[in-house]
């Protein structure tokens, strides 16, 4: 057996597999063996394993195995593997040193770099692995380099004919697991005469 995978947050009593061996009397299910820390319970009659504590990441894969006996006569038995997998649950957002920045941008400036967001994220591995967007980038005036965060103008601009200042929503987005998770940040573009 080796059901899905449970998150490092599952509660105690949380359902993990149903063991169902195919005998034609009543059975007897325990663990056996490699269950050393306690994390699991099975019901003797129905089969059904549960968590019995809060899980711990650094403990897992855990490979234990499952008995099902006669009922009434203990000689008779087989055993079974089950490998539960834990995996470690998106706990945190993304988060910008600074919700807001304000940067200068002369007219007539070639496209050119602005500015380089960072933002932080606390969770380890896939969870913390950032990649960052723009969520309004007026057309295409802007851009951001998904992994480095260095946000861009693509074009010249100028200060008579078109808007003296841009907001552009850049957000910083994980890899997490079950969902993504995003924080975002206001990078206020003022051009210059």
């Amino acid at each position: 057996y080796h059901p899905a995978p449970l998150s490092d947050k599952s509660p105690t009593d949380t359902f993990v597999v149903e063991i169902s061996a195919l005998y034609k009397l009543p059975v007897n299910y325990s663990i056996t063996s490699g269950d050393e820390k306690g994390y699991f319970i099975i019901h003797s009659s129905n089969g059904i394993v549960r968590t019995s504590k809060n899980l711990e990441l650094e403990d897992f894969p855990v490979n234990f195995k499952v008995r099902a006996i006669d009922s009434s006569n203990a000689t008779i038995f087989n055993e079974v593997e089950v490998k539960v997998e834990v995996i470690n649950e998106n706990n945190f957002p993304p988060v910008f040193p600074s919700s807001l920045l304000e940067e200068t941008l002369p007219e007539n400036s070639p496209a050119t770099q602005i500015v380089q967001l960072k933002a932080q994220d606390n969770d380890t591995g896939r969870n913390g692995f950032l990649t960052y967007g723009i969520l309004n980038g007026h057309g295409v005036k802007f851009r951001i380099n998904e992994t480095t965060g260095i946000l861009y103008s693509t074009a010249p601009f100028d200060y008579e004919e078109e808007p003296t200042e841009y907001q552009v929503v850049v957000y910083a987005e994980d890899d997490g697991i079950p969902e993504k998770k995003r924080g975002y940040c206001t990078v206020v573009i003022k051009i210059t005469d």
